[in-house]
C-alpha cells in the first residue's frame, strides 16, 4: 500500500477511538447497515458488492477491487426516544451520536485480496437523569469492531473469513424506587472479545450474484454492570452481555444501469448471554434496495424490516430494564442515498435513514402498572472513497 493509504488509515483508527460516542438500536441493538452505500440500500449487502465497504458485511465480496480501495466516514445518529413509567412521556437527552466507518481493500494478485476495517457496529442508551419519574435511568452501551479479511476467489466463486477485534464499554447507572436504596451504578465497565465473520458469495453469470455470511458470537463481560443493576431490584445476574451470532444469505441481479438487491439475515439474540437473561428473542431481519447508475451519479433507496427482539417478561423488573435503559425498539426502516464520482479515482456517497415511531407498553412494578417507550430514528451518513489503480 503506498505513503497515502497508510496516512488514512491512522487517520481513521483516531477517528474511531475519539470521535465514538453512544449508539443506539436498529435491528435491536445493530446497526441495518454500516457502510454509506449499504445504507441507502435498506442495508442490503450480503449479495451485492460495495468494495472496500463490502469488509464490514460480506468480505468475499472485496474480490470486486481492482487496485486499492479505501472508503472512510461516519454517519450522524438522531434517535428521538420517549417514555412514560406514570408521569406522561419523558425525552431521553441522548438524541445526537457520532458513528465512524473505515474500510480498505487491495487486491494481491488474480486470487487473493486482503482487507481491514474499523467500525462502530452496535450500541443503545437513554438519558433520563433530569428525570426522577423515570427513574433517572442513563445507560450507555458502546461497541466497535477492528477486522482483518483475506478472501480468496476463483472462477465465479469467492470466500472469506476476517478474524474479528470487539472493544465494548457499558455504564448503568439508576435512581432506585425506594429513596432507602438511593442511587445504583458502578461506574463504566470495558470489555475486549474476539470472534470471526464468514463471507461467500457465486456470481451465477447474466448479472446475478448470490452470497451469504455467518457472523459468530463474540463473549463479553462488563464487570459489576448487571449484577449491580440488578441486585438492588432482588435478581441475581451474571455481568455477560455477549453481541449474538448472525447468519445471512442475500442476492444481487444487475441489468444495465440498474441493480437490485435482497436479503435476509437472522440475528440470534436468544443465545446471547445476557440478552436472553432480559427476554430477547430472536430476529428476522429483511433488507431490499435498489440503485440506478447514470453518468456519474448512483441514486440508491431502500427498506428493512424486524420485529423488535424485545418481548413482556413475566417478571415486570426485567420490563424496567428494556424499557427505560435499552429500548432496541425500532422495527421499520425507509433509506435513500447518493453516490457522486468527483473524480476517476475519487467518489462520495450519502445516505439518510428514517425509522417511523414505535410504541411499546409492558407492565411494571415501578409503580405498578404499565410503562410506554415511543422511539424514532434518523440518520444521515457520508462517506468519501479513493481508488489506487
Amino acid at each position: 500500500m503506498n505513503t497515502k493509504s497508510v496516512k488514512l488509515l491512522k487517520g481513521g483508527v483516531v477517528l474511531s477511538l475519539f470521535a465514538s460516542t453512544l449508539l443506539h438500536a436498529t435491528n435491536g441493538d445493530t446497526l441495518i447497515g454500516v457502510g454509506t452505500k449499504s445504507r441507502g440500500m435498506g442495508g442490503a449487502g450480503i449479495g451485492m458488492s460495495h468494495c472496500a465497504e463490502s469488509t464490514l458485511q460480506n468480505p468475499a465480496l472485496i474480490t470486486c477491487t481492482k487496485g486499492t480501495s479505501v472508503s472512510f466516514g461516519g454517519t450522524i445518529f438522531m434517535p428521538d426516544i420517549s417514555a412514560d413509567n406514570g408521569s406522561g412521556f419523558k425525552n431521553s437527552a441522548s438524541d445526537m451520536n457520532m458513528i465512524p466507518s473505515l474500510a480498505i481493500s487491495q487486491k494481491v494478485n488474480e486470487n487473493w485480496y486482503w482487507g481491514i476495517g474499523m467500525w462502530g457496529t452496535a450500541g443503545m442508551g437513554v438519558d433520563y437523569r433530569n428525570d426522577s419519574s423515570n427513574m433517572k435511568m442513563v445507560t450507555n452501551l458502546q461497541l466497535m469492531q477492528f477486522g482483518a479479511t483475506l478472501a480468496y476467489t476463483k472462477n465465479n466463486f469467492g470466500v472469506a473469513i476476517t478474524p474479528i477485534l470487539q472493544y465494548g464499554s457499558l455504564d448503568i447507572n439508576y435512581l432506585h424506587p425506594n429513596p432507602a436504596v438511593g442511587n445504583v451504578g458502578n461506574g463504566v465497565s470495558q470489555d475486549f472479545g474476539t470472534g470471526y465473520n464468514l463471507g461467500m458469495y457465486y456470481d451465477y453469470g447474466n448479472g446475478l450474484t448470490l452470497g451469504g455470511i455467518y457472523k459468530s458470537k463474540i463473549e463479553m463481560k462488563y464487570n459489576g454492570q448487571l449484577s449491580t443493576a440488578t441486585a438492588s431490584m432482588g435478581m441475581s445476574m451474571e455481568d455477560y452481555l455477549d453481541q449474538p451470532s448472525e447468519m445471512g444469505v442475500g442476492f444481487a441481479y444487475k441489468m444495465g444501469n440498474h441493480a437490485f438487491a435482497v436479503d435476509y439475515k437472522k440475528i440470534n439474540w436468544s443465545d446471547a448471554r445476557g440478552y436472553k437473561d432480559f427476554n430477547w428473542k430472536d430476529q428476522d431481519v429483511y433488507a431490499v434496495g435498489y440503485q440506478l447508475t447514470k453518468d456519474k451519479y448512483r441514486y440508491r433507496i431502500g427498506y428493512n424490516y424486524a420485529n423488535h427482539p424485545i418481548e413482556k417478561s413475566p417478571d415486570s423488573r426485567i420490563n424496567v430494564f428494556n424499557l427505560l435503559g435499552f429500548p432496541g425498539t425500532a422495527e421499520t426502516h425507509y433509506t435513500a442515498g447518493l453516490g457522486y464520482d468527483i473524480s476517476k479515482n475519487m467518489y462520495v456517497d450519502m445516505a439518510y435513514v428514517y425509522a417511523p415511531e414505535t410504541t411499546t407498553t409492558m407492565p411494571n412494578p415501578f409503580p405498578s402498572g404499565n410503562s410506554t417507550v415511543k422511539h424514532s430514528e434518523q440518520a444521515l451518513s457520508l462517506q468519501l472513497s479513493y481508488r489506487f489503480f
